[in-house]
C-alpha cells in the first residue's frame, strides 16, 4: 500500500428514503465523511445499497443524488480508485457510472490480497443457506429480459412503482430494530463455511445492517458494516489491521 495511504469500506446508505428531506440530509452527511477520508484514501469500497432503488436508463438519468455523483467523479479525478459493489436494491446498474464518474463496478464477490493479508467482499445478499424465494427473485431480476421489460416501461411508472415499494420497504419505516441472532447470524455462517475451502483475513460484507466484527474459525474477522440511517459506521484497513 502506498504510504499512509488506507482502503475504506462503508454500505447501505439507502439514498432516497424514508422522504426527500432525510435523504439529503444523508447525503450531504455521507460527502462530508467522503472529504474527511479522501486525504488518507488510496480505494474507497462503496458494498451495495447506495440507493434504496436504481435503474440505470439508456439516456435517461433518474433525478438526484447529483452531490454524491459529483463528488464520486471529483474523487475518482484525483486518483482515488472507488468500487461500487450491486446490492439487492441498486442491482439494476451497469455502465453508466462506469463511464461517466469512474468508478469499477463489482456485481457479486471481490476478492484480493494486500500487505499480507487476504480479503473477502460481497454486498452479502442471497448467500449462505435458506432464503431461497429470495435467491429466485434474485435470479429473476438480474434476467436480461426481466431487465428489459421495466426499461420500456414510461419512466414515470416504472420509477413510480418503484418508489412505491421503497418507501414501503422495512428499512424505510423501522426504527432501528436489527439484533444480533445468536447461533443463527447466516452471514458468519456463510463465512465459516467458506474458509474451511479457503482462508481469509477479512471477510467485509453490508446487507446485514448491524456493525459486526467477529473472530471466525480460521483467526479470520467476519465484519459487517452496518447502514446510515442509524449507525453511519465504517471500516478502514491501514495497512495492518482493519479498525471499524
Amino acid at each position: 500500500m502506498k504510504e499512509n495511504k488506507y482502503l475504506y469500506f462503508a454500505s447501505d446508505f439507502h439514498l432516497g428514503i424514508p422522504n426527500y428531506a432525510q435523504s439529503l440530509e444523508r447525503e450531504k452527511k455521507l460527502i462530508k465523511w467522503l472529504d474527511q477520508v479522501a486525504p488518507t484514501a488510496e480505494k474507497i469500497y462503496l458494498m451495495g445499497d447506495i440507493f434504496d432503488f436504481w435503474y440505470e436508463y439508456k439516456k435517461v438519468v433518474p433525478k438526484g443524488f447529483v452531490r454524491l455523483q459529483g463528488k464520486i467523479a471529483t474523487l475518482c479525478d484525483q486518483g482515488i480508485e472507488i468500487y461500487f459493489f450491486k446490492g439487492n436494491h441498486d442491482m439494476w446498474m451497469f455502465q453508466y457510472f462506469q463511464h461517466e464518474l469512474g468508478i469499477k463496478l463489482i456485481s457479486d464477490e471481490l476478492e484480493f490480497e494486500r500487505d499480507g493479508k487476504s480479503f473477502y467482499l460481497h454486498h452479502g445478499d442471497g448467500l449462505g443457506n435458506g432464503d431461497h424465494s429470495y435467491k429466485l427473485l434474485k435470479r429473476i431480476f438480474r434476467n436480461p429480459i426481466c431487465i428489459w421489460l421495466f426499461g420500456i416501461l414510461p419512466n414515470r411508472i416504472g420509477l413510480g412503482i418503484a418508489h412505491y415499494f421503497s418507501s414501503k420497504s422495512r428499512l424505510a419505516n423501522a426504527v432501528n430494530d436489527e439484533v444480533y441472532q445468536e447461533g443463527s447470524e447466516w452471514l458468519l455462517q456463510f463465512c465459516n463455511d467458506k474458509v474451511k475451502e479457503k482462508s481469509y483475513d477479512y471477510m467485509i460484507f453490508g446487507h446485514r445492517h448491524l456493525p459486526l466484527e467477529i473472530d471466525l474459525d480460521n483467526g479470520g474477522k467476519y465484519i459487517n458494516l452496518g447502514e446510515w440511517l442509524h449507525h453511519c459506521t465504517y471500516a478502514v484497513f491501514d495497512g495492518r489491521d482493519i479498525e471499524t
